[in-house]
């Protein structure tokens, strides 16, 4: 897999994509992460990507040639199956969109900033507009980040055991349920006795019992899905 990035603020990618499961699935070749400086496409030597409204009101655009140019270049070298644009009023994130866009080769994502980007490039460029949550963040570069770490490690040989990423929360729209690790016993409160019984269909039976209790009480929107 392949994602290009198009950012003003490259910096902040350095240390989300150099660490962890994302370095790991880069140093195997399994995904190849390019952050691309929207600056390197300005149109004149102050490297300017953005210019004031139209029809007046606070706030900088992100201007059209500048994220054209670096587009245009990315698709003359290869197809890309999506090329996503970070905004508040996207489709909200989840990970049943994370599960499809793991399985596809190549994906740009346009980071907003500002007050986000020229209309026309969302018109003619943007497949798909994803939000990570009601709220506004300074820069799309945040959500890139999210968006990309999940769709990540979903793709086989990151993760240490494949099944980890299939017993996560919301793949089944449900919470995954409580944990444990040694000691068994921890300030008076115990591990369940199930957990400690061996009888794995009594496991998957409580476990499955817990997700729906947790998500019931902590999702209730989700739980009714």
């Amino acid at each position: 897999m392949r994602i290009d990035i198009i950012t003003v603020v490259p910096e902040l990618f350095h240390s989300p994509f150099n660490h962890s499961m994302v370095k790991r699935a880069q140093d195997k070749g399994l995904v190849e992460i390019n952050i691309i400086n929207l600056r390197d496409y300005s149109l004149n030597k102050y490297g300017q990507v953005d210019d004031y409204q139209y029809g007046g009101g606070a706030g900088m655009v992100l201007m059209c040639e500048p994220l054209s140019n670096a587009i245009e270049d990315l698709i003359k070298q290869r197809t890309y199956q999506e090329i996503i644009y970070t905004s508040p009023d996207g489709d909200l994130w989840n990970q049943h969109e994370a599960n499809k866009l793991s399985t596809i080769e190549n994906i740009i994502i346009i980071c907003g900033h500002y007050k986000g980007i020229d209309q026309r490039i969302r018109d003619l460029y943007v497949t798909k507009e994803i939000s990570i949550g009601d709220f506004v963040l300074t820069g799309g570069e945040m959500a890139a980040v999210i968006i990309s770490d999940s769709i990540v490690r979903l793709l086989p040989g990151v993760l240490g055991n494949e099944e980890s990423a299939l017993t996560d929360s919301f793949q089944d729209d449900l919470l995954a349920p409580p944990v444990y690790t040694r000691p068994a016993e921890f300030k008076g409160l115990k591990v369940p006795e199930v957990l400690l019984s061996g009888n794995f269909k009594l496991i998957d039976e409580w476990r499955m019992d817990q997700s729906e209790l947790r998500t019931k009480e902590k999702r209730p929107q989700l739980y009714k899905k």
